[in-house]
């Protein structure tokens, strides 16, 4: 069994792996002022939780797009399971032909979906993530990374909605009752979930259209639960998608 940690901008996406089963999935926020002890604290929390003890767990892997957390989460991992653990960067094989201007500049969370994805789905496919940005990555036929496109995300927009006007309140990120809005609170719902939906949808269209060929389309990331049904594609949605990546890089690293 090897644990699996994503550090992402908001969350931290942590899970177990046990052969070809996700044990669990759970999110931590990422913090920049937690120690390595308090990180450590909050994993042991979680696997005790799900019921994993440190000794079922042969090893670790992280991927990451916070700098600044990496090396606190990484040695915080290692206080738990007592040896290294591998991080996803140059010199990690991954299996995936990166085809952009700068292959080092692609996040490697995306690296990761991508590998998934190509194991996993038939090609070629659109891979959405909905985070504190939504990115979508696209997969030629040929199992290659051919580059996307990164968009605000829900709370990004709705947050910046809010500070940059005197009289718009905070709003959860939910489809309200009615598209047409009869109330602030219900108009600012509308506009920024189902204007995040016409968004993927638009830009789903146009990326097939670019590509002159229908694609799979896959979902993950923590927004996606909720948005995701609404659009009018047909989109798988998989949550573990980043657990099932790391799984594969460990696998070919190990």
């Amino acid at each position: 069994m090897i644990l699996a940690v994503d550090i992402g901008n908001t969350n931290i996406v942590v899970g177990c792996i046990h052969g070809e089963e996700i044990c669990f999935v759970e999110r931590l926020s990422t913090v920049s002022t937690r120690t390595e002890l308090e990180y450590a604290i909050s994993f042991k929390n979680v696997l005790e939780m799900y019921g994993v003890s440190i000794e079922e767990l042969d090893g670790g892997i992280i991927s990451s797009v916070v700098p600044p957390v990496t090396n606190i989460v990484k040695h915080s991992m290692e206080k738990i399971l007592n040896q290294k653990v591998m991080l996803i960067g140059p010199g990690v094989k991954t299996g995936l032909n990166v085809l952009m201007d700068d292959p080092r500049q692609v996040g490697s969370d995306r690296i990761v979906n991508a590998v998934a994805v190509v194991h996993e789905y038939p090609v070629p496919a659109a891979i959405i993530d909905m985070g504190t940005a939504t990115t979508i990555c696209v997969v030629d036929g040929k199992k290659n990374y051919i580059g996307g496109a990164i968009i605000p995300g829900m709370r990004i927009a709705a947050d910046t909605l809010t500070a940059r006007t005197a009289q718009l309140p905070k709003i959860s990120l939910e489809a309200p009752a009615k598209l047409i809005g009869k109330n602030t609170v219900d108009c600012m719902k509308s506009g920024v979930f189902y204007g995040n939906v016409a968004l993927i949808d638009g830009m789903l269209d146009k990326i097939e259209e670019e590509m002159g060929q229908k694609l799979t389309i896959i979902a993950t990331g923590g927004l996606a639960k909720a948005l995701i049904p609404y659009c009018k594609h047909d989109i798988i949605l998989d949550d573990a998608l980043l657990l099932k990546g790391l799984k594969i890089i460990y696998e070919k690293n190990k």
